[in-house]
């Protein structure tokens, strides 16, 4: 079952994304839901990738980590790849997440996914 949660990146609120070469705007809300997914899955030691899906947007996705964990001044850290469809429109959009004091993950950085 695709994760549905919310979510804050830690002060770095992104409200929407525009990618005009794939004309798809990630609302807020389906960056919010993505990215609790993004924690929740970086959270099991497996490295498996796992779906997410906004109910009230119709968005939906897939969250692969990618490589192994890295420290980044101490901090363990995990890049990550999401893709987003909503309707027939695609994009994707990598970032990176670490673990914060209280060892939860937290995406630090997303950014569009040049392929």
């Amino acid at each position: 079952m695709p994760a549905q949660f919310g979510f804050s990146d830690r002060g770095n609120r992104v409200d929407s994304i525009n990618w005009a070469e794939n004309a798809v705007a990630f609302s807020s809300a389906d960056l919010a839901v993505a990215g609790a997914a993004t924690t929740v899955l970086l959270g099991h030691d497996d490295g498996a990738s796992g779906p997410w899906e906004n109910p009230l947007t119709g968005s939906r996705g897939t969250i692969t980590p990618l490589a192994a964990p890295y420290r980044d001044n101490g901090v363990e850290c995990r890049d990550f790849l999401a893709s987003y469809v909503r309707e027939r429109a695609e994009a994707w959009m990598q970032g990176e997440a670490c673990r914060n004091g209280a060892g939860r993950w937290e995406v630090r950085s997303q950014k569009p996914w040049r392929r």
